[in-house]
């Protein structure tokens, strides 16, 4: 990121408790490669150029993060989270709006995502400054779908053209608040940030990533993960 380019703001929404997990705490705070997940993603993003701060949205009730050294980073900004993962991304946003320029660019990134690559995170940087919308990480679907209703197979989708959606996700403050309050106030359904702005007639880019920005969401995927930084680290 060049002294030209808009204020970079990264947002990790870390409220959830990690239910499909299993496990007795939440699944940010589970131990991966020496360190809790959390701590891995963070300190990955922190290294990213010229990033104004990091807005860390946490459950009212987290009992973990003080205690971490993180904690007392001076780029990242503590705050509450809501009762989905858009509430909390909302929370940051009207947290940013006090601090920042609406057409400052805003990453909101998975805490749950430690593996991805600076190198991904950069070019989507590099990539989407120049676009009026924004844009997300993704990979290209290589396995085949198919539409299954009442366990039986009604058809199968061209896998040409869906892509699977990654993080981070990166758009303007305003417009992705403006986006996100009133999807809420409509009751839509959104699922990431991407589709919140799509709801209103937006195009954000799709821009390559890698199929190692996995999500840990189940416990055989800290085994994957682990094993991804190791080799990252190696490499």
């Amino acid at each position: 990121m060049t002294s030209q380019k808009k204020t970079c703001w990264i947002v990790v929404p870390a409220a959830g408790i990690g239910s499909r997990m299993g496990a007795v705490c939440p699944k940010q705070y589970l131990p991966l490669a020496g360190k809790t997940v959390l701590e891995n993603t963070l300190e990955r993003l922190l290294k990213l150029p010229d990033i104004a701060g990091i807005v860390l949205v946490l459950h009212a009730e987290d009992h973990h993060w003080n205690t971490m050294s993180l904690a007392q980073n001076p780029k990242i900004h503590k705050i509450i989270g809501g009762d989905e993962r858009c509430n909390s991304v909302l929370n940051a946003l009207d947290f940013l709006a006090r601090k920042a320029a609406s057409d400052d660019w805003v990453l909101v990134h998975d805490a749950a995502r430690p593996c991805v690559s600076l190198d991904s995170i950069i070019e989507l940087v590099d990539v989407v400054q120049q676009h009026s919308v924004g844009g997300i990480l993704g990979v290209p679907v290589s396995d085949t779908l198919k539409q299954v209703e009442g366990g039986s197979i009604q058809s199968t989708a061209n896998r040409n053209l869906l892509w699977h959606a990654q993080t981070p996700q990166m758009f303007r403050l305003g417009l992705l608040k403006t986006c996100l309050q009133r999807a809420l106030s409509e009751g839509k359904v959104i699922t990431d940030e991407s589709s919140a702005v799509e709801c209103y007639g937006y195009h954000p880019l799709m821009v390559q990533g890698r199929s190692d920005n996995i999500k840990i969401t189940r416990p055989e995927d800290l085994a994957i993960a682990a094993m991804l930084i190791q080799q990252q680290l190696s490499n």
